[in-house]
């Protein structure tokens, strides 16, 4: 085997990491900013802040009732990931294992809520709500997100059913498997790695979807993002530390969430698992 030692090739491996290294930095920089500012006393003109306090915490918390908001960021959430996973995973396994007039009509209805900006179907999709009269409610915002979240799940749980071999069902059903048993001890074990994958992806989407949240949430129904938007952008005077200290509590809610999820599934090793545990069955 020969070794490209061509000055073409390390030059552009020393570009790419040179680009690489410096969107870290940049990354890191903007990060750093905003939590230092969020315990500083006063940064005006200078390296670092004059001084530190915690003061901008409760400061922000008492303000804007980070407590009322991240209860219902908590609720948002818990109900999007189960209602997209039930909903999704049974769309997904009728589309991999049905051939039917229309199915590929039905495959691109699904997919263009991830093909197009949320904007575009949110102003339409918030005006039937508030005709509904469940924007501005919690379930008008639960409602909002499942509408790209579901189509999520199933674009991500296809190809994991279609891995599974059919015959395996018609094994389970020919040794008196009910629906009930067929998904429980057969199904359910093989496609676990692709259901966490995809709640995954829809837990992190829907904790950062602003636009239909922001379109359709009323004074209590606010998630953390959207609340953030109106500290930011609302009429008054709010001191900017106040406002950092709520984005870190936005990229602290974020990062446990992440970390919880990331201790029960591994993203680069899911199809890995998913295609041992069809050869062992």
């Amino acid at each position: 085997m020969i070794r490209d030692t061509g000055l073409g090739s390390r030059l552009w491996r020393m570009a790419v990491w040179s680009v690489t290294l410096l969107f870290c930095l940049n990354l890191l920089a903007m990060i750093a900013a905003v939590v230092l500012n969020s315990f500083a006393t006063r940064w005006l003109g200078t390296w670092l802040p004059l001084g530190f306090t915690t003061r901008w915490y409760s400061a922000a918390w008492d303000e804007f009732q980070l407590g009322d908001v991240l209860v219902v960021t908590l609720q948002v959430v818990f109900l999007v990931v189960f209602l997209s996973g039930l909903l999704g995973v049974t769309a997904a396994y009728a589309l991999a294992r049905r051939d039917f007039p229309g199915k590929r009509l039905v495959m691109l209805v699904f997919l263009l809520p991830l093909l197009v900006p949320p904007i575009t179907y949110g102003i339409p999709l918030a005006t039937v709500l508030y005709q509904a009269g469940l924007a501005g409610t919690l379930w008008g915002v639960v409602l909002a997100n499942l509408v790209p979240s579901v189509p999520f799940v199933v674009l991500v749980m296809i190809p994991f059913i279609e891995q599974i071999d059919p015959r395996i069902e018609a094994a389970a059903r020919v040794f008196g498997a009910g629906t009930r048993q067929l998904f429980l001890r057969v199904l359910l074990p093989l496609l676990i790695p692709g259901i966490l994958a995809a709640l995954l992806l829809v837990l992190v989407r829907t904790i950062a979807m602003f636009e239909l949240t922001f379109l359709v949430a009323g004074p209590t129904s606010q998630t953390l993002v959207v609340a953030l938007y109106y500290a930011v952008f609302a009429a008054g005077v709010r001191a900017g530390q106040s406002i950092d200290a709520m984005a870190v509590v936005y990229m602290a809610v974020t990062l446990v969430w992440l970390v919880i999820a990331l201790r029960f599934v591994n993203p680069t090793q899911i199809v890995a698992r998913s295609k041992q545990q069809q050869g062992a069955h």
